[in-house]
């Protein structure tokens, strides 16, 4: 199964991945791993048990599935030592909005502190060369402007979450200028670059307070979807692009270390931009492709009291199509399709062939 638009390079790559038990993580480890790259991954154990990392059995595959915390600064560097990666992609993260309001301390000590632990890490670990540092769009500080946030506009975040992601990035900032400058490339030899995405979608996602886990349950039980803001509008993508985004970054760092070191933004086209409510319908016309009305098993429940999350949020992504010529591949309905296809086959096929089929499908678009 060819699932190659790297030109082979991943092939026989050491490969760090933090978060691979997440989601995200979970879909970056099967396709690096179906490229040929030896992955070695450092996470907490999965959120349930239908999380795809559990279902496709990927931590049986790969190198080393280790059981860590990044808060743990010298474990990390124990593991980078004991394995020496070329390439870290740094995904562990807390990743809600909502439950930072519950555990803001936390938040912030996985977020920031995790973040510099992988940096410190990557700094004493000759072996690495290329550090992709996965943060979100919700780093920027949000006015909620109808124009997409570009790389260079000031970092920041209401609620704990995006306000940790937002100090995260500007740790990364300051880590690179202050021991991996690309004007002193000569002397540490690492390419540093951070990476932003949209609010990404695909199978295996089980997270609580998420619009497509939340519709799967919500059908699997026979039950109408709760929408807590239908009218919130956000830039929904399929897991594969940004994932594709950062695999095509990290190629492009390893062979022009100085020129890609960098903040990036990884969204969709801006027809795939839509609310809340449009996503859900469409995953109900997807699951139940013959329903008559799919907006009847939809339930608006919308609270004036519920904790602050941003309404619209947008990102531009101009510098990463023509500096790095990458392209989101699927539109908004071809996005939902291929998620909703993962949640109603995942039960009755082998998921870790289904997300192979899946990573297919999509790198032959």
């Amino acid at each position: 199964m060819n699932t190659d638009i790297f030109s082979n390079f991943y092939s026989g790559k050491n490969v760090l991945v933090t978060g691979h038990t997440g989601f995200k993580g979970s879909w970056l480890t099967t396709w690096l791993h179906s490229l040929g790259a030896e992955v070695v991954g450092v996470g907490l154990d999965p959120y349930s048990d239908r999380d795809n990392f559990v279902l496709t059995k990927i931590g049986e595959k790969i190198k080393a599935d280790i059981r860590a915390d990044i808060r743990d600064g010298k474990r990390m560097k124990e593991i980078f030592a004991e394995y020496q990666p070329e390439i870290v992609f740094h995904l562990a993260a807390q990743p809600l909005v909502r439950l930072s309001y519950e555990i803001p301390v936390e938040t912030y000590e996985t977020n920031v502190m995790g973040t510099i632990n992988i940096l410190e890490a990557i700094r004493t670990t000759d072996s690495v060369k290329v550090g992709v540092m996965i943060t979100t769009d919700k780093c920027y500080e949000n006015k909620e402007q109808i124009w997409g946030y570009r790389e260079n506009e000031p970092m920041g975040g209401y609620d704990p979450y995006s306000s940790s992601k937002g100090a995260a990035e500007i740790a990364i900032s300051s880590w690179r200028r202050s021991f991996f400058n690309p004007d002193d490339f000569a002397k540490h030899g690492k390419s540093i670059a951070s990476v932003r995405a949209g609010n990404v979608i695909g199978g295996g996602d089980w997270a609580l307070d998420r619009i497509i886990p939340d519709s799967i349950r919500a059908l699997e039980a026979n039950k109408p979807i709760d929408i807590r803001s239908p009218k919130s509008i956000r830039p929904w993508q399929h897991v594969l692009e940004p994932l594709g985004g950062y695999m095509l970054l990290a190629k492009k760092m390893w062979e022009h270390p100085s020129e890609y070191c960098e903040g990036w933004n990884f969204g969709p086209r801006m027809e795939s931009i839509s609310t809340v409510w449009d996503v859900a319908t469409k995953v109900v016309e997807n699951y139940y492709p013959h329903i008559p009305d799919p907006t009847s098993l939809l339930k608006d429940l919308s609270d004036l009291n519920a904790p602050h999350e941003a309404k619209l949020l947008m990102l531009d992504i101009s510098k990463a199509k023509f500096r790095l010529g990458w392209e989101p591949r699927l539109n908004i309905d071809q996005t939902v399709a291929l998620t909703t296809d993962w949640y109603k086959r995942y039960r009755s096929e082998d998921p870790y062939n289904l997300t192979l089929s899946q990573i297919q499908k999509y790198t032959q678009l």
